[in-house]
């Protein structure tokens, strides 16, 4: 069989295989342990990624079924899924960086990333550099001997500039350093960063790949099995290991995420155009507006420009608080990638922890309000941001 487009590899998920038949749906194994009867297997199973399933927080069959669909989904050779995003995000960089070390991260990134970058510098002395996200000039300019590590976001949050994803990975693989890209604004339909040279992608399935806002998660996809195998030993040491239900979940979502996507991508794409020709409106950050910095790049890269966007309005911080107490449709709550349409003030929720400075320096202002944007119809969608604005 020829190689499996994304459509049809997210309905055809990875099955555990019973005596002769497999079930349909991939089954919940709610159990902490496994019991054995040859010793030897048992020990085995304690240090492998792929031994036999021992103990909960090493694997689980569930766990192990959403590690290899969304490894396949991204074209890697194995995934390390965690409770949450961050465990992702944080089992990878604490399991490959040590004191003293140097990393180079992008200069938009998400609140938490951004926080935990400040703390490892602060608490266990690895510096860190920022670069722009689309320029492997000033990449290689900031390597330094003891640099490790280049950290990217396919989409960056909240104003969504796109990443030089092959130019970031060629520079950062020149230097002899890991690339570790966030792909969740994307998902593996719109990005596989992996094709584009990167070493690791991580992603919170909370968003896009569960997609209905009943899941705490996130994954860990590696290009080479010695980085896969790294991480996974300090990922099981952290604790940091996805629970069964969540990851059923996951793989239940997973199955609707090319249709999801579809719907998330046009619904932003109109209320993007809409809100640009608003007179309320200053700025719409969307990479699928001619206007957006990343716009030539984003269309070299991505068939289509993703289900988040952000927008400054006119009045600044009391416009924005004014509007987000105004909609009645979308929901004033954290997080994205679920059926529903979401709406926060980044400056005082999701990136909080930043100084004012550092929120320029994310493009973040007084007055911007990011959007998720759900898979309603679009009309009920604009009656509402059309009242809020009024």
């Amino acid at each position: 069989m020829t190689e499996l487009r994304p459509e049809t590899r997210t309905v055809h998920l990875p099955r555990p295989s019973l005596n002769g038949s497999r079930p349909i749906a991939v089954p919940i194994y709610q159990t902490s342990g496994f019991v054995f009867e040859d010793p030897a297997v048992f020990a085995e199973g304690m240090g492998r990624p792929d031994g036999a399933f021992v103990y909960g927080r090493l694997s689980n069959p569930t766990v192990r079924s959403l590690e290899e669909a969304i490894a396949g989904l991204e074209g890697g050779v194995g995934a390390v899924a965690t409770a949450s995003g961050m465990g992702a995000i944080n089992s990878v960089l604490l399991g490959l960086l040590k004191p003293g070390d140097h990393l180079i991260a992008q200069k938009p990134l998400y609140g938490g990333t951004a926080a935990m970058l400040n703390d490892l510098s602060s608490r266990f002395g690895i510096e860190v550099s920022y670069v722009p996200e689309d320029d492997p000039e000033a990449l290689r300019a900031a390597v330094r001997p003891e640099s490790r590590l280049v950290y990217l976001e396919t989409i960056a949050n909240p104003v969504t500039q796109v990443a030089d994803l092959p130019g970031m990975c060629a520079a950062a693989r020149e230097a002899g350093l890991v690339s570790v890209v966030d792909n969740t604004f994307a998902s593996p339909v719109l990005c596989r960063p992996i094709e584009h040279g990167a070493d690791i992608v991580v992603h919170s399935t909370t968003k896009y790949l569960s997609g209905h806002t009943d899941v705490l998660g996130g994954i860990a996809v590696f290009a080479s099995d010695d980085l896969y195998r790294r991480v996974w030993h300090f990922a099981v040491e952290l604790g940091a290991t996805a629970d069964p239900f969540a990851a059923w979940l996951t793989l239940r979502g997973i199955q609707t995420l090319p249709l999801r996507m579809e719907r998330h991508c046009a619904n932003t794409r109109e209320l993007a155009l809409r809100l640009d020709n608003h007179p309320a409106v200053a700025a719409v950050h969307w990479p699928g507006l001619p206007s957006h910095p990343s716009h030539a790049l984003a269309r070299k890269l991505l068939p289509d420009f993703g289900g988040v966007f952000s927008f400054d309005l006119v009045g600044g911080r009391a416009a924005g608080e004014k509007f987000m107490s105004s909609v009645r449709l979308a929901l004033l709550a954290p997080s994205l990638g679920g059926v529903e349409t979401l709406v926060l003030h980044p400056a005082t929720t999701s990136h909080r922890s930043l100084t004012p400075e550092e929120l320029a320096r994310h493009g973040i202002r007084e007055g911007t309000v990011r959007v998720a944007v759900g898979i309603e119809h679009i009309e009920d969608l604009w009656d509402d941001f059309s009242q809020a604005l009024s």
